[in-house]
C-alpha cells in the first residue's frame, strides 16, 4: 500500500517573490533529531535559498527548530544542509544560475512516498515591483469577472 506525499511546509512567498521556471525534487541531508523536528513540522522555508559551491549544492538559512525532546547534541537550527542531486543535474543547475541569473529557491519541503524527505527546489527568477503588481491587477479583474458571472446566473 503507497501512502500519498505529505507536505510538511511551503514556501508561498517564493511565488510572490518570482518567476518560477522549472522545479526540480531533490533529497536533502539531515541529522536524526532533525527527520523528527522535520515530521512535526517545524520548519520554515521563508528566506531560505539553495547554492552551488564546489560542485555540491546546499541549502542556507533553513529553520528546522531543534527537536524538544532532544538531548545536548541536538542540531543547530540554521545549520547549512546539503542537497542531493546527481553531478549531471547540479551542473546543469550551475549553467542556468551562473549565465541567466537565476535563483535557487525552494519551494517545499516532504515526505515522499517512501518516507524520504526531499525539498521541491525552483529555479527562479526575481520579480520586480511593478511585475508583482501586474499579477495582483490581473487577479483583482479575474475575481471582477468571476463576481459579475456569478450574480448573472
Amino acid at each position: 500500500m503507497a501512502r500519498a506525499a505529505k507536505t510538511v511546509a511551503e514556501n508561498r512567498r517564493a511565488r510572490h517573490e518570482y518567476f518560477v521556471d522549472d522545479v526540480v525534487e531533490v533529497g536533502i541531508e539531515l541529522f536524526g533529531t532533525e527527520v523528527k523536528s522535520l515530521r512535526l513540522g517545524h520548519v520554515n522555508l521563508r528566506d531560505s535559498h539553495a547554492v552551488i559551491q564546489h560542485g555540491e549544492c546546499f541549502l542556507l538559512n533553513c529553520h528546522i527548530s531543534a527537536y524538544e525532546h532532544g538531548n545536548r547534541y541536538n542540531h543547530d537550527p540554521y545549520r547549512t544542509r546539503k542537497l542531493l542531486l546527481h553531478k549531471k543535474e547540479i551542473r546543469e543547475l550551475y549553467a542556468k544560475v551562473r549565465q541567466q541569473g537565476y535563483t535557487l529557491v525552494p519551494l517545499r519541503v516532504y515526505f515522499n512516498e517512501r518516507g524520504r524527505a526531499k525539498v521541491e527546489l525552483a529555479l527562479a527568477r526575481g520579480k520586480k515591483l511593478y511585475d508583482k503588481r501586474a499579477v495582483t491587477a490581473e487577479r483583482e479583474a479575474a475575481r471582477r469577472i468571476d463576481r459579475v458571472l456569478k450574480n448573472r446566473r
